[in-house]
């Protein structure tokens, strides 16, 4: 007697952003990445912006270097640390507490970065007026 071997589909595995967006979804996604201990980065995929600002006020994360986002449909890419580190600021002075030590270096790096570029930029402009 022969017997029949039942077939089960292979599982492949699947990747967060396949979990979270289906191929050709117009959905934007945003991506921490964080350090984890010396020169080892991990990236961590989040859809909501919000959220993804409220998981770094609250130490989710453990030492987070940047901040990017991506359009699934349009096919951008774009640094928003600046504008998370900003953020991060604002919601802190609004609600009148201490930025948290474990996001500090963070938002101090980018925004003292945002600073330097602007004023550079300033002093470009400058120096060509006064030709």
């Amino acid at each position: 007697m022969i017997e029949a071997k039942a077939r089960v589909p292979k599982m492949h595995e699947a990747s967060l952003s396949s979990l979270i967006v289906p191929y050709g979804a117009d959905q934007t996604l945003y991506v921490v990445v964080d350090r984890v201990s010396g020169a080892k980065e991990i990236r961590i995929e989040r859809t909501d912006l919000d959220s993804t600002i409220g998981e770094l006020i609250a130490g989710c994360f453990s030492d987070p270097v940047r901040v990017m986002s991506f359009n699934t449909l349009e096919h951008w890419t774009q640094d928003i640390s600046t504008e998370i580190a900003t953020e991060i600021q604002a919601r802190c002075d609004i609600d009148g507490t201490e930025l948290p030590d474990h996001i500090k270096d963070f938002v101090e790096s980018h925004i003292r970065g945002a600073r330097y570029a602007a004023a550079s930029y300033l002093a470009r402009v400058l120096a060509g007026a006064s030709r």
